[in-house]
């Protein structure tokens, strides 16, 4: 394997060395592991010589430092090669120069009084073409290539205008009158304005209304179609329950809904109403954390406005309580907790009754295992 170094000329301790042509030095073979070599200028005294030298690292060891005596061995790093396991060619990659710069090789000249032997990277001002040029090793070149607009690269295609103005003269195609925009006028602007001011249609929030009445008697009215004619209408804690009482007759019967908006519905659970059905899991013990309370109704104002007793003892559950456990069976009114799914109790009881049932069985089979063993 080998590297190759460039002509020049170098001054080590006093004498001075001057190379004419490209000279080729040998490195040795690679090992199995990665070393690191040098390239130096070695002078000599004691032989009277210059010349280059390649001082040769250990595997996995340090860069090789240089000899530098006063009187002795002398030697100037010119570079570091990498050499890796098992290569068998050096590449430009693995050389790394340490020629340090020194002296100034910036001048200055005309065509005819340009160094005639120029060492590589010579720079100088060209008076003749006022331009900074360099010595490439083959020729002067300019320090700055010249650039055309062609030549460029990643030039945008469009130039958006930026923020500028226009001299009202200067435009062209401008209309001759100009209909007014949208805008406004302060009312101590405008003349002519009326004294008085009829109130145009418009609406008031109930809260905003000041010394309303608490209670409204009923109007004079009629129904039809919802309730007939011997039909039968009862409050009771704020339901309200239509027709009659009692289920008579034969036919088909519904649990019946009644939505937000008072309108009523049946509860239907075939199949055919329903669509991605999955399971639910549920935790038995959010069913068994409900507690039963008793408690008495807050007494409830009838529609002439006199106090209706609310009832006592009733036996049920706190909406808020379940909605700790059982958030999906609680029901909400204008963004607040109203009131229950009971209808909905049953199957939260379900995962209840079938864990319980589990584990009553397998306290049953072991109770046999156990009376077996015995």
């Amino acid at each position: 394997m080998t590297v190759k170094v460039q002509p020049g000329f170098a001054i080590l301790r006093g004498h001075a060395v001057l190379s004419t042509a490209v000279e080729t030095l040998t490195i040795a073979t690679a090992g199995t592991s990665a070393r690191s070599d040098r390239v130096v200028l070695r002078l000599d005294p004691a032989s009277n010589s210059i010349a280059l030298a390649v001082l040769q690292g250990v595997a996995g060891g340090a860069i090789p430092s240089p000899t530098q005596t006063d009187t002795g061995v002398y030697e100037l790093p010119l570079a570091t090669i990498t050499v890796g396991a098992n290569i068998t060619a050096i590449t430009s990659a693995a050389v790394d120069k340490e020629r340090a710069f020194v002296g100034n090789t910036v001048g200055a000249w005309t065509n005819r009084t340009r160094p005639t032997t120029p060492r590589f990277g010579k720079l100088g001002l060209n008076y003749d073409t006022d331009t900074w040029e360099f010595w490439d090793g083959a020729a002067w070149a300019p320090l700055v290539a010249s650039v055309s607009w062609s030549s460029l690269t990643g030039k945008p295609s469009t130039f958006p205008p930026s923020s500028h103005s226009h001299a009202w003269d200067d435009l062209t195609g401008r209309p001759t009158s100009m209909p007014p925009t949208a805008h406004k006028h302060a009312w101590g602007d405008v003349t002519g304005t009326p004294s008085a001011y009829p109130p145009e249609t418009h609406s008031h929030t109930w809260s905003s209304i000041t010394s309303k009445p608490t209670t409204f008697p009923p109007s004079g009215h009629s129904h039809s179609g919802y309730l007939e004619a011997g039909d039968t209408i009862a409050w009771a804690n704020g339901s309200k329950q239509p027709h009659a009482r009692a289920v008579s007759g034969s036919g088909t019967y519904y649990a019946v809904w009644v939505r937000g908006d008072g309108g009523f519905c049946r509860n239907t659970s075939s199949i055919k109403f329903k669509e991605n059905v999955r399971d639910f899991m549920m935790d038995p013990a959010d069913v068994l954390a409900l507690k039963p309370r008793v408690y008495d109704r807050k007494a409830q104002l009838d529609e002439d406005g006199t106090a209706q007793e609310g009832a006592k003892g009733e036996v049920g559950l706190i909406a808020e309580e379940v909605a700790v456990h059982l958030p999906w069976i609680v029901n909400y009114l204008d963004g607040e907790i109203d009131g229950l799914r009971y209808d909905l109790l049953g199957v939260a009881l379900l995962p209840v009754v079938q864990n319980q049932d589990r584990r009553i069985k397998a306290l049953e089979a072991r109770i046999e295992e156990l009376a077996r063993a015995s």
